[in-house]
Parts: C-alpha cells; structure tokens; sequence
C-alpha cells in the first residue's frame, strides 16, 4: 500500500480560507485593512514570478498590497532608506526584501534593518533567537507550513524521533527548533553528513531540506515514517525533449512505497508558502493593533 499523498495545495487553500475570514472579521471591527508590502530588487525571473502570487493572494484575502520594485543597481542605502519608510508606514502591517539579492547588497544588514514585528518572512535575528528559545514570534513561512501539515497528521509529538536533513537558515534550523519545541526527539543532518541512512532509519518524521535531487532513497525509511519533502530542484528531463527541465524534490520517488504519508514535490510544501505569509502578515496585523491572534491551524485530519 502506497503512502498517503498530502495534497498541499489543499492545506494551502484551506489557510487562505480561513486567513480570509479573519481578515473580513477585523476589518468589520477596527475599519482597517492589513497591509503586506513586497520590495523587489532587480529582475530575477523566479522572483518577479513569486512576487506576482504573493500580491495576487494577499488581494484575494482582503489584504492591501503594496510593491516596490528597484534596479538591481541601487545603493544600500536607498534600499535601507525604503525599509526605514515601510517601517513607520501605518499602512503596512508586514513586508519582506525578496532574495536573493544582488551581489552588492548585505541580505542579512537588509533583513535586520526590517522591524521584527512586520518581519513576515521570520528571519529577523530577534525572531530567529525568540523561535530558537521557544518564545512566541514570526516563524518563516516554509517551516511554519510543514508543521501546519504535520499536526495533521500528529495529534502529539512526544515520543515522535524527527531528523531534519538540511541546516539552512530559511528552512532547516527554524524547522529542527519547532520540532524540539514541540516535544520531539530533535536529529538535524545535512548534505555533508556521512550517517544519513542511519539516521533516517531511526525517524518518524522526516523534512528533506537539502536540495540534493534524490537525496533519501526508500530503503533509508523506517515503514510508514511521515516525510516531508521541501526541496525544489530542476534537472534534465530528455524524455520532454531536448534542453527541457523538470522540478523534483530531496526524496526518491520509491520512498512512497514505504512511507505512511509524504508531502511530495511538487503540490506538497510548495503551495504552503505564500499561504503562511498572509498568515504572518495577520498575525503581524493584530500585534501591531493590540488585537488578539488567533494563529491560523490545521490541526485536524481533513485540512478543509
């Protein structure tokens, strides 16, 4: 019996559902809107991409959405000019610099010159080290999205062993500190670990965050672990014709075979993304007005 296939775009719509809700309750309430800004800097195509859905979504909850798009060229201290400006914006309750960045910029003096309270990436180092001692904070939205998806499937994780493969500020270290807050039994590898297999053997619960095409083979799995797959790797695809590419994630296809449910690449943690910025951005909204937050869960079986 194959593994139950977690349907991410499912999870995801079912948070920006309920995003939604919330958002039209406050706004009834206090007569303001939240308000998530995106600065881009320069042309990235992935970026203009994901920059697009992130304003299209917010819209569609009934958030403002506001851009600010740059040339690759400009100073840091324009860029930090702007954030300065976001910053003081009442208008704005949330607001990301999307990365990468050009070669010229320090991404980490830009991402530690936004406000910790409208962080909504959650990469902030005041809400990287709150996260990392279990204080409430703004968790980055990759990480938030798969524990969404696994208290899903988890009522409780005491007793859970969980091994994270990948030590990435964006992913695997906020991902590993969740887990350990939540009670597991915390193990974290990465793509130059020599004991992978062993380790994984050993886990309930796996998050691949390597960005290694394949990286964890079916026989690494103890039967019926649950595996979430993060990564997001494009590599040759001959057979859709020449030069064509497709995207895969960390874990081998076969692993479905032994795992009890998998979030799979793509249609797993991919469509969670956004769908927890505009959760952040809410969560940022009612800090800033003084209004209770209610975070946004999926803890039930059915994610609609």
């Amino acid at each position: 019996m194959g593994a139950q296939l977690i349907d991410g775009k499912a999870y995801a719509q079912a948070v920006r559902t309920r995003v939604g809700l919330r958002v039209r309750e406050l706004v009834a309430e206090t007569g303001q809107t939240p308000g998530l800004a995106v600065v881009l800097v320069g042309h990235d195509p992935a970026s203009e991409i994901y920059v697009r859905s992130k304003g299209k979504q917010a819209v569609e909850a009934g958030m403002a959405s506001f851009e600010h798009r740059l040339p690759a060229e400009i100073s840091a201290e324009t860029l930090l000019t702007l954030i300065h400006q976001l910053n003081e914006d009442t208008l704005v309750h949330g607001f990301l610099v999307q990365l990468p960045l050009p070669d010229h910029l320090d991404a980490r003096a830009v991402i530690n010159a936004i406000s910790p309270q409208k962080d909504v990436d959650g990469f902030h180092t005041s809400n990287v080290g709150m996260v990392g001692t279990g204080q409430e904070a703004i968790v980055p939205c990759t990480p938030l999205g798969c524990m969404m998806m696994l208290r899903t499937l988890h009522d409780d994780f005491r007793g859970k062993t969980a091994l994270v493969i990948g030590h990435s500020n964006v992913v695997g270290k906020p991902m590993a500190r969740m887990l350990l807050n939540a009670d597991c039994t915390v193990m974290v590898a990465h793509k130059s670990s020599t004991n992978i297999p062993q380790l994984a053997r050993m886990a309930d619960i796996i998050v691949a965050a390597a960005g290694v095409p394949g990286l964890v083979k079916a026989d690494w799995l103890k039967p019926g672990a649950t595996v979430i797959d993060v990564g997001i790797n494009r590599v040759p695809a001959p057979d859709l014709g020449p030069d064509k590419t497709r995207i895969t994630g960390d874990v081998d296809i076969a692993a479905r075979d032994v795992a009890g449910a998998i979030a799979p690449v793509p249609g797993g943690v991919g469509p969670m993304t956004i769908a927890c910025l505009l959760a952040n951005t809410l969560s940022a909204y009612c800090h800033l007005l003084g209004l209770p937050d209610r975070p946004i869960s999926l803890e039930h079986k059915d994610p609609t």
